[in-house]
C-alpha cells in the first residue's frame, strides 16, 4: 500500500515524508527530526527536477536521503550549539547554588558538623565547623540541598 502510494505521488512522496517528520518534531520535541525532515524535503526538491532521469532510481534517492540526513543532523546540531547563548538566570533550577555568597544567622547550632539556617522562607541544612546558634555565617558552597558555611 505504501509503495503504491509512493509511486502515485512520484517526487512528491519525499515532500510528504519531510512534512510528516517536521510534524512529528512537534509531538516528539528534541530538535532532531527537523533535520531529517529537511533532508527529505531536499531529496524531494531534487526529485522534482530529476524524476524522469534514468539514473534517479529509488536506491539512489535512499542513499542521498541517508547521506543528507547525517549531514543535516551534524550541521544542525553544530549550528544550535554555536548559537547557544548564556542564560540571564544561570541558577534558575539550582536554588542552592544561587545562595552561595549570602549570609545568614544560625537558627540551630552546628554540632558535629551539622546545623540549620533560615533564608527567606526556607530552613536549610548546613555543614561547617561547630558554632553556637545566633552566629552569622556565609554560605561558601552548595551540594544539592546541603549548604557549606563558614563564620562571617
Amino acid at each position: 500500500m505504501l509503495l503504491s502510494l509512493a509511486e502515485e505521488l512520484g517526487p512528491w512522496s519525499w515532500w510528504v515524508v519531510g512534512l510528516v517528520l517536521l510534524a512529528a518534531e512537534l509531538i516528539v520535541p528534541g530538535v532532531f527530526l527537523v533535520w531529517i525532515g529537511l533532508a527529505a524535503i531536499i531529496v524531494g526538491a531534487l526529485s522534482l527536477a530529476l524524476w524522469d532521469q534514468a539514473f534517479w532510481s529509488w536506491q539512489l534517492q535512499l542513499l542521498l536521503f541517508a547521506a543528507l540526513a547525517v549531514i543535516t543532523v551534524v550541521l544542525g546540531r553544530r549550528y544550535i550549539y554555536r548559537n547557544d547563548k548564556p542564560s540571564d538566570q544561570p541558577f534558575l533550577n539550582q536554588r542552592g547554588a544561587s545562595l552561595v555568597g549570602r549570609t545568614a544567622t544560625l537558627q540551630e547550632p552546628i554540632a558535629e558538623g551539622r546545623g540549620r539556617i533560615r533564608l527567606d522562607d526556607t530552613f536549610w541544612s548546613v555543614m561547617g565547623p561547630d558554632l553556637p546558634a545566633g552566629t552569622r555565617v556565609r554560605i561558601v558552597a552548595s551540594n544539592g540541598r546541603d549548604l557549606t558555611v563558614e563564620p562571617f
